[in-house]
């Protein structure tokens, strides 16, 4: 099943329920930073370039904040938004639907997480089975990158069983928690995803405090 389309329009709903000034949890941005950013990663080759590599980066966030600029009003806003639900242009590789399902499917979770979660009330999503399958699938082909600058081995336990073995080291943490609260840890989000630890306490502080995502 193709979860990546509606996933884009319910991130394109929470962005305009949230409206243009409102807070996310990507550092530095408000909503229309981030609607800037998901319309032109699938537009401006420099913008994706810029998300992987620091030589592109400048550019990439200059590109960005200006057209989150012509879209600090409502209506500025409400059309940036539309047009990133649209889709991307035809002759964008996103069109094919394994690129797609890729480049997009953690992408559009995360991201409709960064809205919702950057208020004091919150409460997670009920997910539907296959999806949060899909989302486990991505996560832990993408873990041990995720992972890699934490000096611990950690293992992704699901609370129903299944597990992941992200890294291996001598001294381990296991992270339990449902597939979509693992991914916004394994991102960074580790304030606002809900985890459980188990491992030594001085493992588990060391891991609370490791940089962790991309």
């Amino acid at each position: 099943m193709h979860f990546v389309d509606p996933s884009r329009e319910v991130l394109a709903e929470t962005l305009l329920a949230a409206g243009p000034g409102a807070d996310t949890l990507c550092a530095g941005w408000r909503t229309q930073e981030l609607a800037a950013h998901l319309y032109l990663r699938e537009r401006n080759a420099g913008v994706g370039l810029g998300l992987i590599l620091r030589a592109f980066s400048r550019a990439s966030d200059t590109t960005t904040r200006k057209l989150a600029a012509k879209a600090s009003t409502v209506e500025g806003y409400a059309k940036l938004v539309e047009q990133f639900r649209a889709g991307p242009p035809a002759l964008s590789p996103m069109r094919i639907k394994a690129v797609d399902e890729s480049a997009n499917l953690i992408e559009y979770f995360v991201h409709t997480e960064d809205v919702r979660r950057a208020t004091d009330r919150w409460a997670p999503r009920a997910l539907d089975e296959e999806y949060s399958q899909a989302l486990w699938d991505e996560l832990i082909k993408r873990a041990a990158l995720l992972y890699r600058g934490v000096d611990l081995g950690i293992v992704l336990v699901q609370p129903s069983g299944p597990r992941h073995v992200a890294k291996r080291a001598p001294v381990s943490v296991a992270i339990v928690g449902a597939p979509g609260e693992l991914l916004m840890h394994a991102f960074g989000r580790t304030d606002h995803a809900l985890v459980t630890f188990e491992g030594q306490a001085d493992a588990v502080a060391l891991l609370k405090t490791a940089e962790v995502g991309i």
